[in-house]
């Protein structure tokens, strides 16, 4: 990771916040990004520790983030808001976290009023699958609801992470604009 920070990659994502938390000083010149889910008891430390979070799956957990980012980076600035993403289920998959459309949707008013938190965007994780082209339809699902819900909400950004080591080229064309290859770039984990 040192060697990828001093080429110029220093945008660096981690699953689980206790393993970033022992990463992250010996990776100077890093920015971070929660990519794992987050539990309520470890939410300060990710505010603590990351740039942003892309794995917002309620309202409960935003409001928790919101008043810890706001506790912890106190100001009026914008510079100071916590950037977030809202993981979104867009393929009702009982097995994966995330907003329901719907219910992101009806809480979208609330999220944006949060103070503490700017939403970059929406996030999703591709559907599992061995041909990477069956994830498409994730990955437009995901661009569509982000264009539809931005008409109506202009302060939602346009930001979308999607796409893995293993479809992330797919992603790319249906407009992801954060991906997540660290099994591409690092190996994998151990």
């Amino acid at each position: 990771m040192r060697d990828a920070v001093a080429v110029g990659l220093d945008l660096l994502g981690e699953n689980r916040v206790q393993e970033a938390a022992a990463k992250i000083p010996l990776v100077p010149g890093g920015r971070w990004h929660l990519v794992g889910p987050l539990q309520s008891n470890k939410a300060r430390r990710a505010v603590e520790l990351f740039e942003a979070i892309e794995s917002i799956d309620s309202p409960a957990i935003a409001r928790r983030v919101d008043g810890l980012a706001r506790e912890i980076r106190p100001g009026p600035r914008l510079e100071h808001r916590l950037e977030v993403y809202l993981q979104v289920n867009v393929d009702a998959d009982p097995a994966k976290a995330g907003f329901d459309p719907a219910a992101l949707e009806a809480s979208l008013p609330e999220l944006l009023g949060l103070t503490g938190l700017r939403i970059a965007g929406l996030m999703t994780i591709g559907r599992l699958v061995a041909n990477a082209e069956e994830a498409r339809p994730t990955f437009r699902a995901l661009r569509e609801l982000s264009a539809r819900l931005r008409d109506d909400h202009p302060g939602l950004g346009g930001g979308l992470s999607m796409g893995m080591t293993d479809d992330y080229p797919v992603a790319v064309e249906e407009g992801a604009t954060v991906v997540r290859i660290g099994r591409a770039l690092f190996g994998e984990r151990h």
